[in-house]
């Protein structure tokens, strides 16, 4: 059976790009471990679940994604969600 863990955690091509030693890499993803264990990143997360759920889009492979924008959750592709992040974790979009 495959393991349900992303085989290229740790392994973003933004660390080489940074120069990010093996060091500061670990400390990296200790922080953002810690940061996604939190109870708002909880919170945050199963309201996306719930509403992809509601959508008939959670776990059936279809490449959606839902989207939190000014106006609230929408369905989109997945590519242009995560492409549409903005600076300080602000979203660009305005739909």
């Amino acid at each position: 059976m495959l393991s349900k863990r992303n085989k290229n955690a740790g392994k973003h091509p933004s660390y080489d790009k940074l120069n990010m030693s093996e060091e500061r890499r670990q400390k990296k993803i200790a922080y953002d471990t810690k940061y996604h264990k939190t109870k708002e990143r909880k919170e945050y997360r199963a309201n996306l679940n719930a509403a992809n759920k509601k959508a008939g889009t959670y776990g059936n492979g279809d490449g959606k994604d839902m989207s939190h924008t000014v106006k609230g959750l929408r369905l989109r592709t997945a590519k242009s969600n995560r492409k549409h992040n903005g600076q300080n974790g602000k979203t660009t979009t305005q739909k």
